[in-house]
């Protein structure tokens, strides 16, 4: 897998998309969001190592975990890789009608699974070179089990997700520095975006002790946003963005 030569490709297959999108449905829209960004972020993330061992994996099996409507899968299939795009429709934007729409407008080759991530989560194949995770970590009721199921399957994973920094004590407006803690903050129902699919924001350092203890090794790893990040304030938002390499991954 070349990053380089995806990042490059971006223009073109943005292009690609966008006419796969017309006609637009009438019941329902496509992913608010563009989830193509993260590739120009895993460029900018990955060392001239990291590089070097991703294009190894040659076109490898490939596994996009919350995929929205499947728009960076659907590039990953399109070099030749075999691609499963996993997500559960009760909280995907649309009900997974987008990935399926576009499956059929591309006639792609690229499978679809409707998995509960919070229930049993199991990777539809045995072994995989690459997973992406991401902005997924947050919205996951057990995090940890999820990455170490992960790391038992695959080579490498990116993953992204919010960070925090500072938080409010319960019934207390002062705010205090989590940012050095390993730690995760439990979010309320309706205290970020009055979203109930908030969970768990982790401190850097609580993330870097998560994917540790969950079996990775950290190869890159990067934050972009507002440094004084906060759960509940969405001017602060901060994201991480890491490249991982399983420790308990076996052939």
């Amino acid at each position: 897998m070349d990053i380089a030569r995806l990042n490059e490709q971006l223009p073109g297959w943005r292009k690609s998309m966008e006419e796969a999108r017309n006609p637009p449905p009438e019941e329902w829209t496509w992913y608010g969001y563009d989830i193509l960004s993260n590739i120009a972020a895993l460029n900018a993330l990955c060392s001239e190592d990291s590089r070097a061992a991703l294009r190894e994996l040659g076109q490898c099996r490939i596994a996009d975990i919350g995929c929205a409507d499947g728009d960076l899968g659907y590039l990953l299939a399109e070099q030749g890789h075999p691609v499963d795009l996993i997500d559960w429709p009760a909280t995907n934007w649309n009900g997974l009608r987008g990935a399926r729409l576009l499956n059929e407008r591309l006639n792609a080759a690229t499978e679809i699974h409707e998995i509960d991530l919070d229930d049993q989560f199991r990777l539809p194949e045995d072994r995989y070179g690459f997973v992406f995770l991401l902005g997924i970590l947050y919205h996951l009721k057990n995090p940890f089990y999820i990455l170490e199921a992960i790391a038992k399957r695959t080579r490498y994973c990116a993953i992204s997700t919010r960070v925090v920094r500072w938080a409010n004590a319960v019934g207390s407006n002062k705010e205090v520095e989590i940012g050095g803690i390993p730690v995760a903050y439990l979010v309320d129902p309706q205290e970020c975006n009055n979203d109930r699919t908030n969970y768990w924001m982790f401190t850097l350092a609580g993330l870097e002790r998560i994917v540790d203890r969950s079996g990775w090794e950290i190869l890159d790893s990067q934050t972009w946003g507002e440094e004084n990040s906060h759960p509940a304030d969405t001017s602060r938002d901060q994201r991480a963005y890491m490249l991982l390499k399983s420790r308990l991954y076996s052939q």
